[in-house]
């Protein structure tokens, strides 16, 4: 991505930080034993954790017991819980770093295969995909990705990476995080990030590739 879609994308996030001030409201209320404050960032943000759950783990029943698990963790710790990130960054990442130790632990995760699928789709869907993950000034892979048959070619591929590098993926390229708040999410260094992300997206070249032959 260019530094300029980052910026955009950082802008964003501080306007999504601003609406979110109210997490630290719930927060608050919560620790001064409102327990109905919790229930209200639960219902919030759920759906948006297993969804990213479960492009790591691949397993729906895994995604909803990790999902469950991140929301223990964080009623275990709320009380550790300083603010210095927004609460929505906070809580992704117990729910990916959950994730990732879990993945590790479970060698039964296996790569799914392309192959018995890849007839359905034609070589110019292929191709986009392909040409939007060889060019880093293109745009967002979620805007790429919004006809249903290239979301499916490129879900399937991101099974074909490790669960790190599948992370930092699906954040940035689903979750539309800017590399700065990656970082914080996943607890590693900027340029980290940004190597992760580079090699993740040749591997996910040589999938495209070695599916349209």
């Amino acid at each position: 991505m260019t530094e300029a879609a980052d910026i955009d994308t950082r802008r964003r996030e501080a306007s999504r930080d601003h609406f979110s001030a109210g997490d630290a409201a719930l927060v608050e209320r919560y620790r001064r034993g409102d327990a109905a404050a919790l229930e209200h960032l639960v219902v919030k943000y759920q759906n948006r954790i297993y969804n990213v759950v479960l492009k790591i783990c691949a397993d729906p029943d895994d995604a909803a017991e990790l999902t469950q698990e991140t929301f223990v963790k964080v009623l275990e710790n709320l009380h550790k819980f300083e603010g210095r990130s927004g609460f929505y960054t906070w809580a992704f990442r117990i729910a990916v770093n959950l994730t990732l130790n879990y993945c590790q632990r479970n060698a039964r995760l296996a790569t799914r295969s392309l192959d018995a699928e890849q007839q359905q789709y034609n070589s110019q869907e292929r191709q986009v995909l392909k040409d939007y993950l060889s060019d880093d000034s293109s745009p967002d892979a979620a805007v790429v990705v919004q006809q249903k048959e290239l979301y499916e070619i490129a879900t399937r591929a991101l099974m074909r990476l490790d669960e790190a590098q599948r992370a930092v993926v699906i954040l940035r390229d689903i979750e539309n995080m800017s590399y700065a708040r990656i970082s914080k999410v996943l607890d590693i260094e900027l340029g980290t990030v940004r190597s992760r992300l580079s090699r993740a997206r040749s591997k996910l070249r040589e999938v495209l590739e070695a599916i349209s032959q």
